[in-house]
């Protein structure tokens, strides 16, 4: 080896087969490779702030049900997205595999979609924070402010997303600490909050009533819970609380240009995430609907899990359940922020997006510190409707925060198929990793195609009757907005496409050719 030249690694040369230099420092390990995924994911999160979802719009027959159903699909489409990161440990992840396999315009919709989906994520688990935030502080304070105020709400909203990112901004290391300790707390949370449920209630719901209640509480269809409308446009939308809380798991390859042995320890972080917070997910949501003592009553408060608690416990006891919950939001939230700004980094790094010399520029720290900053101001706009006060049945309905979880589910998973669609497509001739189906992506890449067009197209539906365009109750603080932002991107994005990028956008910029160029930039 030339005098002056280091040695690179195996993960160095992998990346530099692929076209990058090592600029991100390589400190994680596998098990924070998978802890960040994990963490994201975050059934301390989706399983408490989008349980209304599955509760109004089938609900406890439809949670039960649902989440194992849901899960398995999820899995699937996991797995397909494991075998493609081992072959490809980038940090443009699912934007650089379409890339790769499906040409520069299917790389630049992709890559869109990701940044999208997980901005909308972003937002939407920083209010979700905020909200518990406010519940657990109302709840072991007497002095806290009385009644659910939305402005309130969304100034700690907006401080919650600064913390955020000022953590973001400070080191890749203190983050992959933070990831480890989050791991720890999710079980080791979810494990307390699971005994608590089952102990401290002096009564809990029969198995009928967990296993065989059904409820629909949006006014379509006159509440019914039976009939082709109910079936096709009401239940499916409680399998938005299952796809929305397990998603985020591509932050694996986000950070896999951060992960030592990345090939092998990002595909197995984004499987073995979906396959762990599935099962933790399953028991704690059928706590939450053992522990009901009055259906009616969750109904009427929303079908917020803060009412099923204060029916089965003490306010000492609903305290302890809510500030656990609600730490494990706040450690969500920092992992998402982290994955957001790789995404939007690599994506910058290609040039994809306006003002990319600011996006990929890299802090002293090594960290895309400009990315964190742009994606945290975003979020907040996104999230502007949550100040509009929204009643449904008499019972105040976050509608601005299942929009935006929403956005995130249609962004995130429409930009997952197109590389599982493009892989399937390549068959054989697709260059498979250290870690791969074997063969058994011939049945999984469609069956997690159609979840995934199916799932989208359910996200799009109103989630309540005020929301419908052609009902005399419509009013547009009702509307799942879901489709007018992720459809009026799509538009923009398609005609900027045409008038320019298709101009001089390549898909992703090699920096090295080969890996022995890289020994000559050391």
């Amino acid at each position: 080896m030339p005098e002056g030249h280091e040695q690179l690694s195996d993960d160095e040369k992998h990346l530099a087969s692929l076209g990058y230099t090592q600029e991100l420092n390589r400190s994680w390990s596998s098990f924070s490779n998978f802890a960040i995924s994990f963490s994201i994911i975050s059934i301390l999160a989706g399983c408490f702030t989008s349980f209304g979802l599955g509760w109004n719009n089938g609900g406890p027959a439809a949670i039960a049900w649902g989440w194992p159903i849901v899960s398995v699909f999820i899995l699937i489409i996991g797995l397909c997205m494991s075998e493609l990161v081992s072959a490809f440990p980038t940090s443009g992840g699912i934007y650089w595999w379409a890339a790769k396999l499906g040409g520069a315009k299917a790389g630049f919709y992709t890559g869109w979609l990701n940044v999208i989906g997980l901005i909308a994520i972003l937002a939407s688990t920083a209010y979700g924070a905020a909200t518990f935030l406010d519940l657990t502080l109302g709840t072991f304070s007497e002095t806290w402010l009385a009644g659910y105020s939305l402005t309130r709400v969304f100034v700690m909203f907006l401080v919650i997303l600064a913390f955020s990112a000022t953590i973001n901004i400070f080191s890749s290391h203190l983050l992959a600490v933070i990831n480890n300790i989050s791991v720890w707390w999710h079980v080791a949370g979810a494990a307390i909050v699971i005994a608590i449920l089952i102990v401290v209630p002096k009564q809990h719901a029969s198995l009928s009533d967990v296993f065989a209640k059904t409820i629909n509480n949006t006014g379509m269809f006159g509440g019914a819970t039976s009939g082709v409308g109910w079936l096709l446009f009401v239940l499916p939308i409680s399998a938005i609380l299952t796809q929305y809380t397990v998603t985020g798991y591509d932050a694996s390859a986000h950070l896999s240009e951060e992960t030592k042995s990345a090939a092998d320890g990002a595909a197995k972080g984004i499987w073995r995430a979906i396959f762990y917070s599935a099962i933790g997910g399953w028991i704690l949501l059928l706590t939450f609907l053992f522990a009901v003592n009055d259906s009616d009553a969750v109904s009427a408060g929303g079908g917020a899990v803060a009412v099923i608690f204060s029916q089965a416990m003490d306010s000492p006891w609903v305290g302890v359940v809510l500030l656990i919950s609600t730490a494990g939001q706040l450690f969500c939230l920092t992992a998402i922020q982290t994955s957001c700004s790789r995404m939007l980094f690599a994506f910058s790094r290609d040039r994809a997006v306006p003002g990319h010399q600011l996006w990929s520029k890299v802090s002293k720290n090594k960290i895309p510190a400009n990315g964190v900053i742009v994606t945290a101001v975003i979020a907040a706009i996104i999230t502007l409707p949550a100040l509009v006060q929204v009643d449904i049945n008499g019972a105040p309905v976050p509608v601005a925060f299942f929009a935006v979880a929403s956005i995130g589910v249609v962004g995130l998973y429409l930009c997952f198929a197109v590389p599982i669609y493009y892989r399937w497509k390549a068959g054989d001739s697709f260059p498979v990793g250290k870690w791969n189906l074997r063969g058994h992506h011939k049945w999984m890449a469609p069956v997690a195609l159609v979840e995934i067009i199916v799932t989208s197209i359910i996200a799009m539906f109103p989630t309540s009757l005020g929301g419908v365009p052609w009902d005399p109750s419509f009013e547009w603080k009702f509307v799942n907005y879901t489709p007018l932002l992720v459809g009026g991107v799509l538009i923009l994005l398609f005609v900027y496409w045409h008038v320019s990028v298709k101009k001089w956008f390549t898909g992703p910029i090699k920096q090295v050719t080969t890996v022995a160029e890289e020994l000559d930039l050391i």
